[in-house]
């Protein structure tokens, strides 16, 4: 159980600032996509300058309620509610509301900005950042956007026009933007680069000698990869020194748990709650090839099979994965084809020599200093805020 007093706003007078303090409001949520490289951010800026005062503004109902407070950060509640596109009854239903609930979120964006005063507002998209950073541009606070997809996201583009500055991961993303923007990469977690692949393979219960795939579509699962992978796990342990790492998504488990049965050399996981030891015992990824996905595979250093999402926005994850795959780092392999061509990925395993061509391929083209270059210039934006000298 996550400790509730993390989650719950504390009263003004808690919030109020310490002198020559810099504080840093971060607003994210929905996905891991979103929260994640807020926390990477908010982590380099404790390490740029340790004094820093971090909260974070989030959903009650999404993953940023357990992801931020098990970081170390406290989280006040924003009401939000993205506008349903369709006819149904339940998306009429629900715009009937959307008003009320944007008028709510803005009112207690407002009184957070309030209360915890930041220095800074830092958006990494989601719904809550749009109120969040409305509320910041109104009381003339520093905003700082950052985005990580090719294409950008609808609440980064609303919020670009009032934003100091806007990061970017991708080139292709500049055109969406009409202020200042740095292509700084995704901010990745310091622990994903200092996981140890000797403890990794402990943590794993896996030889040190052994080959290790890691299957893994989100906290919820991709469908298509769980349904390729149960039709050739026997072939893939066919091989005496294979083992799988299987982080099947929490609405698949159990059904595949019934599904699958024991092995040795398997190990069928709902999510992973330590990504840096996964990457670190890997030898091979088969995954989604969302943007925080592609920037962890090439800072870690991991060889991948790359299956983008064909429901998302504009294709943006093909162009993620073709990014990789056009530089070596990874191979392209549409869902469609998932199934007659999963026998590439038997043919990388066995193959150690192409495998290290794309772990030097991955870290080549890695940005692994993201965060800090971020945090670095929201300290920067803070100092100055308050007339400090600039922090180190």
């Amino acid at each position: 159980m996550i400790d509730t007093d993390l989650h719950t706003a504390p009263s003004a007078g808690a919030l109020r600032r310490a002198p020559g303090t810099p504080r840093v409001l971060f607003a994210c949520g929905g996905t891991g996509g979103h929260v994640y490289p807020a926390i990477a951010i908010a982590d380099a800026g404790r390490a740029v300058a340790p004094g820093t005062a971090i909260a974070f503004a989030g959903t009650q109902d999404r993953m940023e309620w357990e992801a931020v407070p098990k970081a170390g950060y406290p989280i006040h509640p924003i009401t939000v509610s993205g506008f349903q596109r369709g006819l149904s009854a339940e998306a009429l239903g629900r715009n009937l509301t959307f008003p009320f609930k944007l008028a709510k979120g803005l009112w207690e964006s407002r009184r957070l900005i309030s209360d915890f005063d930041p220095d800074v507002v830092v958006g990494t998209g989601g719904y809550v950042s749009g109120p969040v950073g409305m509320a910041a541009s109104w009381a003339k606070r520093p905003l700082v956007l950052q985005e990580q997809n090719a294409y950008a996201g609808a609440t980064n583009k609303l919020l670009a026009p009032r934003a100091t500055t806007v990061f970017v991961a991708f080139e292709a993303a500049r055109e969406h933007f009409p202020t200042e923007t740095v292509v700084a990469g995704n901010p990745v977690r310091q622990d994903l680069r200092d996981a140890d692949a000797d403890e990794a393979r402990r943590h794993w219960d896996i030889p040190a000698d052994a080959r290790v795939l890691l299957a893994m579509g989100g906290s919820l699962g991709a469908g298509p990869i769980n349904g390729a992978l149960k039709m050739h796990l026997r072939e893939l342990l066919e091989d005496p020194h294979t083992f799988v790492i299987w982080a099947a998504g929490k609405r698949y488990y159990d059904t595949l748990r019934e599904a699958t049965p024991d092995h040795e050399r398997l190990r069928l996981v709902p999510y992973l709650d330590r990504m840096d030891l996964a990457y670190a015992a890997a030898d091979l990824a088969l995954c989604r090839s969302g943007a925080i996905t592609c920037s962890e595979l090439t800072v870690t250093g991991t060889p991948s099979v790359l299956v983008p999402s064909p429901n998302v926005t504009a294709d943006h994850q093909t162009k993620n994965a073709r990014a990789l795959s056009d530089e070596g780092a990874a191979v392209l392999l549409p869902e469609a084809d998932l199934d007659a061509r999963f026998g590439l990925v038997r043919d990388l395993l066995a193959n150690p020599e192409e495998r290290a061509t794309m772990r030097e391929a991955a870290l080549a083209i890695a940005r692994p200093d993201a965060a800090a270059e971020i945090a670095r210039a929201v300290v920067r934006l803070a100092d100055a805020r308050r007339g400090a000298s600039p922090s180190s």
